[in-house]
């Protein structure tokens, strides 16, 4: 029986790296997925999902008004889907979520969703809080701090400085985030005091 994965973590623990790598594995035995990333994320182009490693892999944009569900039904016509990957889960909006339950539990297809749990400000985004209510499966995929701490937090950098106010979206990589453990994300260090 399908089931719908979460497979969370703080920035640079390899999400999408395991994405593409899940996506190579069925491909490698002659199963076709679906991977989609939200439009909100364009560092890199409008559908692609990227590692930090240098891999990248097309997927199918969904914009907030993208009928997830629907979307599958038409790719599923054309050829049979055996899963559905996501990345970039947190940006994801509740009824997203909800269709990608229906794909679960009305087409028996598993999904997989990749994401980032709670912002800078430690709050939870709207796609996480969903997909942490309805996940068949949680899973963490860990990084650490520079203290060598597992991280479970997201530090915002701006002009060299941390910061807890802001928007909670705002897209950037490794110049504008950093993972750190809980100690150093309540402190306010991002670096050792060394590199100050």
């Amino acid at each position: 029986m399908a089931q719908l994965f979460y497979k969370y973590s703080t920035m640079n623990a390899g999400k999408s790296i395991e994405l593409i790598k899940v996506a190579y594995n069925y491909e490698e035995r002659g199963k076709r997925v679906l991977c989609l990333t939200p439009k909100t994320d364009t560092r890199y182009g409008e559908g692609v999902i990227t590692s930090r490693v240098g891999l990248q892999r097309q997927a199918l944009p969904i914009a907030e008004d993208t009928n997830i569900l629907s979307l599958f039904m038409r790719e599923n016509e054309k050829h049979e889907i055996a899963c559905v990957l996501v990345d970039e889960g947190q940006f994801l909006k509740k009824h997203h979520v909800l269709q990608l339950v229906e794909i679960v539990d009305s087409c028996d297809v598993p999904v997989m969703v990749y994401g980032l749990k709670n912002d800078f400000k430690n709050e939870l985004f709207e796609g996480s809080y969903y997909l942490l209510v309805y996940a068949d499966k949680i899973e963490e995929i860990k990084t650490i701090c520079w203290c060598g701490k597992k991280a479970t937090m997201v530090a915002r950098i701006v002009d060299g400085k941390f910061v807890k106010e802001g928007e909670q979206i705002m897209v950037g990589g490794n110049d504008m985030y950093v993972s750190l453990c809980r100690k150093h994300y309540n402190d306010g260090r991002f670096k050792p005091d060394d590199e100050y």
